[in-house]
């Protein structure tokens, strides 16, 4: 560590997904290697960092209001405030131009350089958000982790896709991967702390080509699942048209990996699909849900659905629905299309107008809902395996952990749980989580190493 930011509070806002929670995990680590502490909240800071997302209209729209928050707090306290991430990647110098109050713009390949921008924003706004063709690494050492319990592990970032609705290759750039040497080095220290779970994470993991050794990342995949000491390993974000057999047979014959697979959809109409770029029909989607279901029994699947796509008609959309219907998948993101900048998609028509999005999104919802809780009272009354997170946000004295499948899971427990694996037996269900309880025996708290 060193003092250059010595006495100073940082306060980190994020945005997106677990890509943009790991960048910002790697951020408090930089401003806490110079000396900087956190803040409990943005009134407490001498430093506000807002990591950003990119990819949907309303993850910009939330960002417009919190930096409307921060701009009368800067009147107030004269704080240092920069935008990081993806908005920060793709607006550059017009962010600093229509919100002058703030004093640096930082993208993704740029955080190690996070030191040099706060000294150069103390005298003037400053922008760094140079493109870099090769893996930036961070190491384990730099992330402030949010949980000693799970960490996420990138192991790739970037696109080469170009779906023609999204603007990842123009946030994140083209696929990067990382050296397998440095993944199983983090994941190995990870084990040796204690954490049980990793995720491994990516725009598309299953893409990934390891820079030193050529592997795929099955063979990855099976070099981490392989480490000592690790329980559960996940991955995300997967893409339909990459995920090959080879695959699920690691899926199959590591017990570490867990039954859980995130397989973005987007749409279930093979017209719409050729229309956004994404390289396989519905049949094919289908086929491979099929696969993953018999290969692995128990797996449960989620995914991401865009509903009012440019000339989707209501057979598409209906089309859509069919899917959730055949496929059950435990968990949905849905969303209404909105035209994202330097996209193919953003040169057609909008033409589903606003109301018949809003419609077929709350119809689409509705259906997952009624999927959903059928799923979850599937497991009424038997025993689930539960990797204690924490204390549960429901509050009353209970805990919150997850199962193999990624279901939330709230309990009651007799001892103090957290970090560890225990067994609920669940006695309730909502559409959205489990709960039940678990006895004395399962609960003596684990001891992390110091």
């Amino acid at each position: 560590m060193t003092a250059g930011l010595k006495g100073l509070k940082y306060f980190v806002r994020t945005f997106g997904c677990q890509m943009n929670e790991n960048d910002s995990e790697h951020i408090a680590g930089v401003l806490e290697r110079e000396g900087a502490a956190a803040a409990g909240r943005p009134e407490d800071a001498d430093i506000i960092v807002v990591n950003t997302c990119a990819v949907r209209e309303k993850s910009e729209e939330k960002l417009r209001s919190y930096l409307g928050r921060l701009a009368s707090l800067k009147k107030r306290r004269g704080v240092l405030v920069g935008v990081a991430g993806c908005v920060a990647q793709l607006a550059r110098g017009d962010l600093l131009k229509k919100r002058p109050f703030i004093d640096f713009v930082i993208g993704p390949a740029n955080y190690a350089e996070l030191p040099q921008v706060l000294a150069l924003a103390a005298e003037k706004p400053g922008v760094r958000t140079q493109w870099s063709p090769e893996w930036q690494e961070f190491g384990a050492e730099t992330a402030v982790r949010a949980s000693r319990v799970s960490a996420f592990v990138p192991i790739m970032e970037g696109c080469d896709n170009f779906c023609s609705y999204c603007v990842v290759p123009f946030t994140r750039g083209r696929e990067k991967s990382r050296p397998s040497s440095s993944i199983l080095r983090e994941v190995r220290s990870l084990a040796a702390e204690g954490f049980q779970e990793i995720q491994l994470l990516g725009q598309n993991v299953n893409s990934y080509r390891d820079p030193e050794k050529a592997r795929s990342f099955s063979a990855l995949l099976e070099e981490v699942c392989a480490v000592e000491g690790l329980d559960w390993v996940r991955f995300l974000t997967s893409h339909p048209k990459d995920f090959g057999d080879d695959i699920i047979r690691t899926l199959a014959r590591r017990p570490e990996a867990c039954r859980q697979i995130h397989l973005p959809l987007q749409s279930g109409s093979s017209r719409v699909l050729e229309r956004m770029n994404r390289g396989y029909s519905r049949e094919g989607y289908l086929a491979l849900a099929s696969r993953l279901q018999e290969r692995l029994p128990g797996i449960l699947l989620s995914t991401d659905v865009i509903v009012g796509f440019p000339g989707e008609s209501e057979e598409d959309f209906e089309r859509t629905c069919d899917v959730l219907r055949r496929v059950r998948f435990a968990n949905i993101f849905s969303f209404r299309y909105s035209p994202r900048p330097l996209t193919a998609a953003a040169k057609l028509p909008d033409d589903v107008p606003l109301e018949v999005k809003r419609r077929r999104l709350i119809a689409l919802q509705d259906l997952q809902r009624s999927i959903q809780i059928e799923i979850n009272r599937s497991f009424v009354g038997r025993e689930v395996r539960v990797l204690c997170l924490g204390p549960s946000v429901k509050g009353g004295g209970r805990f919150a952990g997850r199962s193999e499948g990624g279901q939330i899971v709230n309990f009651e427990a007799a001892g103090d749980p957290v970090g560890r694996f225990v067994d609920v037996r669940v006695t309730g269900c909502g559409p959205y989580s489990l709960h039940g309880t678990s006895g004395p025996a399962d609960c003596t708290p684990r001891r992390f190493p110091i």
